[in-house]
């Protein structure tokens, strides 16, 4: 007996099942998958990302469908574009012998007229993005007021997009008696929220231990300097020749400069985030699924839609906000029971959020060095001997075999495999010969280095006369300056100037961003500050003049985050794809303003 006929599916389904190779269910399939089809309740299901959760709520929807009515009887709810679409296409491959079920894919950039029409030719199972389901509510263009059930899918990363009034407005206009199932890989306050409000005594199934990475990836973090994030990233790279890794940034800025920093280095890379167009983004997943580029990089809003197996390395080239958003990272590797890495390029500032981390994933990170150039050296040349003893011999060479055999007569077989691998090693060995150590060094243990005495406070001439209290500066400084929440302390505004905090090695970045800075037409001034932030001094208590080596910022997004590693520039083996997603807009004028910075904060994030 088949092990998915013994969930308790129907034939149409499991002829789906064996079209598409499945042999058997996972753990969260066994355990889901029997209580849907048996009872009528609410659900919340916690399992990683990979784990085969579209299939747990999938088979048990189409099977409880009635295909013969047109009526809407179920809504799917996630969080992008990218996943509704994936979720949709799922569960036509799973209904493909079931006649007259229809799904209709609901999301933002394409044409909500072609959707509505898509809708009233009948749709039994709609599958929507949050923001674009509320609009169809709004102009009366979907009807869900009869639904029988509703799927809150990556319930976490909806919620952690900010759609909790979405989701709740969208979900008042379904009625009571429905079955809610929610999936989440993370618990976190809100989920529990959401389930305690909108659903009646669920039935909880948990696979691993809530919020729990899986078992088939480990967590590697690697400590350097700020200004030596590019050049580890690229020496991780070249230490893993065959890498297929998704790479995320914090912010579509970040994540735009680094892809074009690595395809001008000669790596097969490109960007995915929220500012590219839907053909954009679609011909940058082709070419990722395809393995035309090697290195995705990211925000953790674009990813969500990610949907390939093979995936080797997830690397975190800024640690999220929240540390739970780790787990959905790393869960874009190791998946289908294949194992993968995690790698985490922290600075010294950032080591508290690993132990954040691993009390959230409950396993622990491994601190690695970053490889010298000699080691990157010497795994090229054996990965190229690999290469060379795997190659296929193309037999259309033969006629010009003789004619290549009088060229390399003269040379022995010692001397040919030097010359075959010196052409590799020259290139590497030039290029990482004067390369320095990356890795920077801690004293003390990691916990007693991560504290708060690494810190830098800073004068700046703006206070309470320009609108500001300690909460909007601090919003204003992260936005201006591109940090985490916890990277400006001690924030203590006084009438016309103020005092803040960030981690030391920060400094320079702050200085340098503040050089040639207005705000409303008058020149902002940030000098390093004798002031300790323990008292509350009214005077001007900061260094004698200002510091002024370092030299203006005259177009911020197209500057470089630090490449001082080697000067060459690394071949890459085939060309690149997806250098339509890099942006032709760089530079500006320094002139901001408070509301401004803020919002661009906002639009950033995702």
């Amino acid at each position: 007996m088949n092990k998915f006929e013994q969930l308790g599916l129907n034939p149409a389904i499991l002829k789906a099942i064996e079209d598409m190779g499945f042999e058997s269910p996972s753990e969260v399939q066994e355990k889901a998958i029997p209580i849907l089809l048996e009872k009528d309740t609410d659900m919340v299901a916690l399992a990683q990302t990979g784990t085969g959760k579209t299939a747990a709520f999938g088979f048990p929807l189409i099977q409880k469908i009635n295909a013969n009515s047109k009526q809407t009887q179920g809504l799917i709810l996630s969080p992008t574009r990218e996943l509704c679409l994936q979720i949709t296409n799922e569960l036509k491959n799973y209904a493909k012998h079931t006649p007259g079920l229809n799904t209709v894919a609901i999301y933002g950039g394409a044409s909500i007229t072609d959707q509505s029409r898509q809708i009233q030719r009948g749709a039994q199972i709609i599958v929507a993005t949050p923001g674009r389901m509320q609009d169809m509510i709004n102009r009366k263009l979907v009807d869900i007021s009869k639904i029988e059930f509703c799927i809150l899918d990556e319930a976490d990363e909806m919620l952690n997009m900010g759609f909790f009034e979405d989701i709740t407005a969208i979900l008042s206009h379904t009625p009571k008696e429905k079955n809610t199932w929610l999936f989440s890989a993370t618990m976190p306050k809100e989920v529990s929220t959401i389930a305690k409000k909108f659903m009646r005594t669920p039935v909880e199934i948990t696979v691993g231990t809530k919020n729990q990475g899986t078992s088939n990836v480990s967590h590697e973090y690697y400590l350097v300097n700020s200004r030596d994030r590019y050049a580890a990233l690229k020496r991780l790279a070249d230490a893993n020749p065959d890498i297929f890794s998704v790479v995320f940034c914090r912010t579509k800025r970040d994540t735009q400069k680094v892809a074009e920093q690595l395809i001008e280095d000669g790596y097969n890379a490109a960007a995915l985030h929220g500012d590219l167009s839907q053909n954009q983004r679609d011909l940058v997943m082709k070419s990722f699924r395809s393995r035309q580029i090697q290195m995705l990089v990211a925000t953790d809003v674009a990813a969500r839609g990610i949907d390939v197996d093979d995936i080797t390395h997830v690397i975190n080239y800024q640690l999220p906000d929240e540390p739970e958003i780790y787990t959905h990272r790393s869960g874009r590797t190791g998946r289908a029971g294949k194992s993968g890495v995690s790698m985490v390029i922290v600075s010294k500032s950032e080591l508290r959020k690993i132990k954040s981390i691993e009390r959230i994933i409950k396993q622990p990170f491994e601190q690695k060095e970053i490889p010298d150039g000699m080691e990157i050296c010497k795994v090229q040349l054996f990965h190229l001997a690999n290469d060379i003893k795997n190659t296929k011999i193309n037999n259309d060479i033969e006629p010009y075999l003789p004619g290549i055999e009088e060229v390399l007569n003269d040379f022995s077989k010692e001397e040919l495999i030097q010359k075959v691998f010196s052409v590799e090693f020259t290139r590497f060995f030039n290029y990482y010969k004067n390369s320095s150590d990356l890795n920077s060094k801690v004293s003390g243990t990691r916990a007693e280095s991560s504290g708060g005495g690494d810190s830098t406070r800073f004068f700046i001439n703006v206070g309470t006369k320009d609108d500001f209290d300690w909460m909007t500066l601090k919003d204003f400084l992260k936005a201006t300056l591109d940090l985490g929440r916890d990277d400006v302390s001690r924030v203590d505004v006084k009438e016309s100037f103020s005092f803040f905090n960030t981690h030391s090695e920060l400094a320079e970045k702050v200085i340098s961003t503040f050089q040639d800075f207005q705000h409303h037409g008058r020149r902002i001034s940030v000098e390093i500050s004798q002031d300790t932030g323990g008292g509350r001094s009214s005077g001007r208590s900061r260094s004698s003049k200002p510091r002024g080596d370092f030299k203006p910022r005259s177009g911020g997004d197209s500057r470089s985050s630090g490449s001082g590693d080697g000067g060459g520039r690394r071949r890459s083996s085939k060309p690149s794809e997806g250098g339509e997603s890099r942006s032709s807009g760089k530079g500006g004028s320094r002139k901001k303003n408070i509301e401004s910075s803020v919002n661009r904060r906002k639009s950033r994030r995702s």
